[in-house]
Protein backbone atom coordinates (compact mmCIF):
# COMPACT_ATOMS: atom_id res chain seq x y z
CA UNK A 1 0.00 0.00 0.00
CA UNK A 2 2.65 2.27 1.15
CA UNK A 3 4.72 1.97 -2.36
CA UNK A 4 1.17 2.02 -4.22
CA UNK A 5 0.71 5.71 -2.27
CA UNK A 6 3.91 7.10 -3.62
CA UNK A 7 4.01 5.58 -7.16
CA UNK A 8 -0.11 7.92 -7.10
CA UNK A 9 1.78 10.87 -5.71
CA UNK A 10 4.62 10.47 -8.38
CA UNK A 11 2.09 10.04 -10.76
CA UNK A 12 0.16 13.05 -9.49
CA UNK A 13 3.47 15.18 -9.18
CA UNK A 14 4.18 14.06 -12.77
CA UNK A 15 0.78 15.24 -14.45
CA UNK A 16 1.22 18.88 -12.55
CA UNK A 17 4.77 19.35 -13.45
CA UNK A 18 3.82 18.37 -17.44
CA UNK A 19 0.40 20.78 -17.01
CA UNK A 20 2.34 23.57 -15.74
CA UNK A 21 5.38 23.49 -18.22
CA UNK A 22 2.59 23.28 -21.02
CA UNK A 23 1.10 26.22 -19.21
CA UNK A 24 4.40 28.15 -19.20
CA UNK A 25 4.97 27.00 -22.99
CA UNK A 26 1.42 28.72 -23.92
CA UNK A 27 2.47 31.87 -21.88
CA UNK A 28 5.50 32.52 -23.34
CA UNK A 29 4.34 32.42 -27.21
CA UNK A 30 1.37 34.89 -25.21
CA UNK A 31 4.48 36.69 -24.22
CA UNK A 32 6.10 37.26 -27.77
CA UNK A 33 3.29 37.77 -29.35
CA UNK A 34 2.17 40.72 -27.09
CA UNK A 35 6.12 42.04 -27.72
CA UNK A 36 5.35 41.48 -31.72
CA UNK A 37 2.32 43.83 -30.75
CA UNK A 38 4.18 46.40 -28.93
CA UNK A 39 6.24 47.07 -31.95
CA UNK A 40 5.57 50.59 -33.38
CA UNK A 41 3.19 50.82 -36.27
CA UNK A 42 5.06 53.10 -38.28
CA UNK A 43 3.94 54.42 -42.29
CA UNK A 44 6.30 55.89 -44.62
CA UNK A 45 5.12 58.09 -47.55
CA UNK A 46 8.16 57.59 -50.18
CA UNK A 47 11.25 55.21 -50.39
CA UNK A 48 14.01 57.15 -49.37
CA UNK A 49 11.63 57.70 -46.08
CA UNK A 50 10.99 54.44 -45.79
CA UNK A 51 14.91 52.99 -46.27
CA UNK A 52 16.16 56.20 -43.41
CA UNK A 53 13.42 55.08 -41.11
CA UNK A 54 13.84 51.68 -41.05
CA UNK A 55 17.72 52.32 -40.36
CA UNK A 56 16.77 54.36 -37.47
CA UNK A 57 13.50 52.25 -36.05
CA UNK A 58 15.71 48.20 -36.89
CA UNK A 59 13.48 45.08 -35.08
CA UNK A 60 11.77 47.54 -32.69
CA UNK A 61 9.09 48.67 -35.44
CA UNK A 62 7.22 47.42 -38.05
CA UNK A 63 7.92 50.16 -40.82
CA UNK A 64 5.00 49.95 -44.12
CA UNK A 65 5.71 51.98 -46.74
CA UNK A 66 2.99 53.95 -48.32
CA UNK A 67 4.03 53.81 -52.15
CA UNK A 68 4.36 50.60 -53.81
CA UNK A 69 7.83 49.71 -54.80
CA UNK A 70 8.80 50.55 -58.66
CA UNK A 71 5.96 53.90 -58.43
CA UNK A 72 6.81 57.36 -59.08
CA UNK A 73 5.78 59.36 -55.62
CA UNK A 74 4.95 62.55 -56.87
CA UNK A 75 1.27 61.43 -58.72
CA UNK A 76 0.96 59.26 -55.68
CA UNK A 77 -2.37 59.42 -54.21
CA UNK A 78 -3.27 57.10 -51.21
CA UNK A 79 -6.23 55.00 -51.54
CA UNK A 80 -8.79 54.14 -48.71
CA UNK A 81 -7.26 51.52 -47.12
CA UNK A 82 -4.04 53.21 -46.83
CA UNK A 83 -5.85 56.05 -44.74
CA UNK A 84 -7.72 53.11 -42.85
CA UNK A 85 -4.09 51.87 -41.96
CA UNK A 86 -2.97 55.26 -40.84
CA UNK A 87 -6.04 55.32 -38.41
CA UNK A 88 -4.11 52.70 -36.45
CA UNK A 89 -0.48 53.87 -37.16
CA UNK A 90 1.63 55.45 -34.62
CA UNK A 91 3.80 57.10 -36.51
CA UNK A 92 3.59 58.88 -39.98
CA UNK A 93 7.12 59.97 -41.32
CA UNK A 94 7.34 62.20 -44.57
CA UNK A 95 9.89 64.22 -46.23
CA UNK A 96 7.28 67.82 -46.86
CA UNK A 97 8.54 70.51 -48.84
CA UNK A 98 6.00 69.74 -51.19
CA UNK A 99 7.03 65.95 -51.93
CA UNK A 100 3.73 64.48 -50.65
CA UNK A 101 0.93 66.73 -52.25
CA UNK A 102 -1.62 64.95 -50.08
CA UNK A 103 -0.29 65.17 -46.72
CA UNK A 104 -2.99 67.85 -45.47
CA UNK A 105 -5.89 66.67 -47.08
CA UNK A 106 -4.78 63.23 -45.52
CA UNK A 107 -3.93 64.44 -41.93
CA UNK A 108 -7.62 66.47 -41.76
CA UNK A 109 -9.36 63.63 -42.50
CA UNK A 110 -7.38 61.25 -39.84
CA UNK A 111 -9.10 60.53 -36.41
CA UNK A 112 -6.18 59.09 -35.08
CA UNK A 113 -5.40 61.21 -32.29
CA UNK A 114 -2.32 59.41 -31.34
CA UNK A 115 -0.47 59.16 -34.56
CA UNK A 116 2.40 61.69 -34.56
CA UNK A 117 3.24 63.17 -37.82
CA UNK A 118 7.18 64.06 -38.39
CA UNK A 119 7.89 66.40 -41.25
CA UNK A 120 11.70 65.33 -41.91
CA UNK A 121 12.92 68.26 -43.39
CA UNK A 122 11.64 70.58 -40.82
CA UNK A 123 15.33 71.41 -40.19
CA UNK A 124 16.31 71.56 -43.72
CA UNK A 125 16.80 75.07 -45.66
CA UNK A 126 14.49 74.40 -48.92
CA UNK A 127 15.55 76.01 -52.29
CA UNK A 128 13.08 77.61 -53.88
CA UNK A 129 11.40 75.95 -57.45
CA UNK A 130 13.35 77.91 -60.20
CA UNK A 131 10.49 76.52 -62.60
CA UNK A 132 7.79 79.46 -61.50
CA UNK A 133 5.05 77.85 -64.35
CA UNK A 134 5.14 74.91 -61.34
CA UNK A 135 3.15 77.21 -59.21
CA UNK A 136 1.52 74.16 -56.81
CA UNK A 137 5.42 73.51 -56.02
CA UNK A 138 7.06 76.57 -54.33
CA UNK A 139 9.91 74.57 -53.12
CA UNK A 140 12.34 71.89 -54.46
CA UNK A 141 11.26 69.09 -52.20
CA UNK A 142 13.97 66.72 -53.53
CA UNK A 143 16.44 67.44 -49.93
CA UNK A 144 17.44 63.73 -49.31
CA UNK A 145 20.07 63.73 -51.66
CA UNK A 146 22.19 65.78 -49.87
CA UNK A 147 23.92 63.78 -47.47
CA UNK A 148 24.22 66.53 -45.17
CA UNK A 149 20.16 66.86 -45.43
CA UNK A 150 19.77 62.80 -45.10
CA UNK A 151 21.09 63.43 -41.47
CA UNK A 152 18.96 66.09 -40.70
CA UNK A 153 15.45 64.11 -41.86
CA UNK A 154 17.45 61.04 -40.00
CA UNK A 155 17.67 62.72 -36.72
CA UNK A 156 13.76 63.98 -36.68
CA UNK A 157 12.93 60.37 -37.50
CA UNK A 158 14.84 59.50 -34.56
CA UNK A 159 13.32 62.12 -32.65
CA UNK A 160 9.82 61.09 -33.71
CA UNK A 161 10.28 57.40 -32.89
CA UNK A 162 11.69 57.98 -29.37
CA UNK A 163 8.58 60.69 -28.80
CA UNK A 164 6.38 57.47 -29.86
CA UNK A 165 8.92 54.78 -27.59
CA UNK A 166 10.84 56.39 -24.80
CA UNK A 167 11.25 53.23 -23.42
CA UNK A 168 13.81 52.53 -26.76
CA UNK A 169 15.37 55.70 -26.43
CA UNK A 170 18.83 54.12 -26.44
CA UNK A 171 18.60 51.99 -29.56
CA UNK A 172 17.20 55.08 -31.71
CA UNK A 173 19.97 57.22 -30.45
CA UNK A 174 22.79 54.29 -31.59
CA UNK A 175 21.31 53.70 -34.27
CA UNK A 176 21.18 57.44 -35.62
CA UNK A 177 24.78 58.25 -34.79
CA UNK A 178 25.57 54.85 -36.38
CA UNK A 179 23.97 56.13 -39.65
CA UNK A 180 25.30 59.63 -39.08
CA UNK A 181 28.84 58.53 -39.38
CA UNK A 182 28.44 56.82 -42.68
CA UNK A 183 26.46 59.86 -44.04
CA UNK A 184 29.62 61.98 -42.78
CA UNK A 185 31.79 59.32 -44.58
CA UNK A 186 29.45 59.67 -47.87
CA UNK A 187 29.67 63.41 -47.74
CA UNK A 188 33.21 63.07 -47.81
CA UNK A 189 33.40 60.46 -50.88
CA UNK A 190 31.48 63.53 -52.75
CA UNK A 191 33.45 65.64 -52.07
CA UNK A 192 36.57 63.98 -52.87
CA UNK A 193 34.80 62.93 -56.46
CA UNK A 194 33.64 66.14 -57.58
CA UNK A 195 36.35 68.38 -56.33
CA UNK A 196 38.52 66.64 -59.29
CA UNK A 197 36.14 66.98 -61.94
CA UNK A 198 36.68 68.68 -64.92
CA UNK A 199 32.78 69.58 -65.98
CA UNK A 200 30.51 70.53 -63.73
CA UNK A 201 27.07 69.84 -66.08
CA UNK A 202 24.07 67.39 -65.79
CA UNK A 203 21.57 66.86 -67.70
CA UNK A 204 18.69 64.84 -66.08
CA UNK A 205 15.52 63.71 -66.76
CA UNK A 206 13.83 65.93 -64.51
CA UNK A 207 14.80 68.45 -61.98
CA UNK A 208 15.88 66.69 -59.16
CA UNK A 209 19.07 67.08 -58.31
CA UNK A 210 19.44 70.47 -57.30
CA UNK A 211 20.44 69.94 -53.50
CA UNK A 212 23.28 67.55 -54.69
CA UNK A 213 24.35 69.70 -57.10
CA UNK A 214 24.72 72.75 -54.55
CA UNK A 215 26.57 70.43 -52.09
CA UNK A 216 29.61 69.47 -54.62
CA UNK A 217 29.06 72.84 -57.18
CA UNK A 218 27.87 70.57 -59.84
CA UNK A 219 24.86 72.22 -62.45
CA UNK A 220 21.83 70.57 -63.86
CA UNK A 221 19.71 70.79 -66.80
CA UNK A 222 16.50 69.41 -66.69
CA UNK A 223 14.53 68.04 -69.37
CA UNK A 224 11.22 67.91 -67.26
CA UNK A 225 10.36 69.89 -63.98
CA UNK A 226 10.13 69.14 -60.38
CA UNK A 227 7.49 66.75 -60.43
CA UNK A 228 8.25 64.95 -63.76
CA UNK A 229 4.90 64.57 -64.68
CA UNK A 230 4.75 66.21 -68.40
CA UNK A 231 6.94 65.34 -71.47
CA UNK A 232 9.18 68.51 -72.86
CA UNK A 233 7.91 70.46 -75.55
CA UNK A 234 9.86 70.17 -78.96
CA UNK A 235 11.72 73.43 -78.19
CA UNK A 236 12.59 72.48 -74.87
CA UNK A 237 13.67 69.20 -76.50
CA UNK A 238 15.88 71.09 -79.32
CA UNK A 239 17.08 73.47 -76.38
CA UNK A 240 18.57 70.79 -74.40
CA UNK A 241 20.40 69.11 -77.27
CA UNK A 242 21.75 72.31 -78.46
CA UNK A 243 23.27 72.95 -74.86
CA UNK A 244 24.65 69.35 -74.64
CA UNK A 245 26.43 70.03 -77.74
CA UNK A 246 27.86 73.11 -76.74
CA UNK A 247 28.94 72.11 -73.76
CA UNK A 248 30.41 68.58 -74.54
CA UNK A 249 27.80 66.67 -72.50
CA UNK A 250 29.04 63.20 -73.35
CA UNK A 251 25.80 61.54 -70.44
CA UNK A 252 22.31 62.35 -70.67
CA UNK A 253 21.07 60.69 -67.19
CA UNK A 254 17.72 58.91 -67.01
CA UNK A 255 15.34 57.37 -64.05
CA UNK A 256 14.22 54.05 -63.52
CA UNK A 257 10.94 55.35 -62.50
CA UNK A 258 10.40 57.39 -65.49
CA UNK A 259 10.50 56.60 -69.26
CA UNK A 260 13.79 56.71 -70.78
CA UNK A 261 12.45 57.43 -74.46
CA UNK A 262 12.71 61.70 -74.31
CA UNK A 263 16.65 60.93 -72.51
CA UNK A 264 17.43 58.30 -75.24
CA UNK A 265 16.06 60.62 -78.11
CA UNK A 266 18.14 63.69 -76.94
CA UNK A 267 21.22 61.22 -76.28
CA UNK A 268 20.40 60.30 -80.14
CA UNK A 269 20.38 63.73 -81.65
CA UNK A 270 23.90 64.66 -79.89
CA UNK A 271 25.83 61.65 -79.72
CA UNK A 272 26.08 60.72 -76.19
CA UNK A 273 25.45 57.62 -73.67
CA UNK A 274 22.83 57.36 -71.30
CA UNK A 275 22.82 56.10 -67.98
CA UNK A 276 20.84 55.87 -64.85
CA UNK A 277 20.73 58.62 -61.67
CA UNK A 278 18.92 57.56 -59.65
CA UNK A 279 16.81 60.22 -57.09
CA UNK A 280 16.04 57.51 -54.36
CA UNK A 281 12.66 58.28 -54.90
CA UNK A 282 11.67 54.41 -55.06
CA UNK A 283 13.19 51.15 -55.90
CA UNK A 284 12.00 48.60 -58.28
CA UNK A 285 10.90 45.62 -56.08
CA UNK A 286 14.23 43.42 -57.74
CA UNK A 287 16.52 46.16 -56.46
CA UNK A 288 15.63 46.45 -53.01
CA UNK A 289 15.27 42.77 -52.82
CA UNK A 290 18.84 42.60 -53.68
CA UNK A 291 19.78 44.88 -50.71
CA UNK A 292 20.15 48.25 -52.79
CA UNK A 293 19.42 51.32 -50.43
CA UNK A 294 20.56 54.88 -49.79
CA UNK A 295 23.52 54.31 -49.63
CA UNK A 296 24.44 51.90 -52.08
CA UNK A 297 22.17 53.55 -54.72
CA UNK A 298 24.28 56.91 -53.54
CA UNK A 299 27.64 55.46 -54.14
CA UNK A 300 26.03 53.88 -57.69
CA UNK A 301 25.16 58.05 -58.40
CA UNK A 302 28.36 58.83 -57.50
CA UNK A 303 30.48 56.30 -60.35
CA UNK A 304 28.27 57.56 -63.12
CA UNK A 305 28.73 61.00 -62.44
CA UNK A 306 32.42 60.12 -62.30
CA UNK A 307 31.87 58.37 -65.59
CA UNK A 308 29.87 61.43 -66.87
CA UNK A 309 32.39 64.47 -65.54
CA UNK A 310 36.16 63.10 -64.88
Amino acid sequence: MKKKAIGLIALVSLSASIFVGCGSKSTGNSAATESEHKKLQVYTSFYAMYDFTKKIGGDKITVTNLVPAGTEPHDWEPSTTDVANLEKANVLVYSGGGMEHWIDKVSKTLKNEKLIKVEASKEVKLMDNPEKDEADLKYDPHVWLDPMNAKKEMEAIKEALIKADASNKDYYESNYEENAKKLDDLDKEFKAATSKFKKKDIVVAHQAFGYICAAYGLNQVPIEGLQADAEPTAAKMAEIADFAKKNDVKYIFYEDLISPKVSQAIAKEIGAKTEVLNPLEGLEDEDIKAGKEYFSVMRDNLEMLKKALE
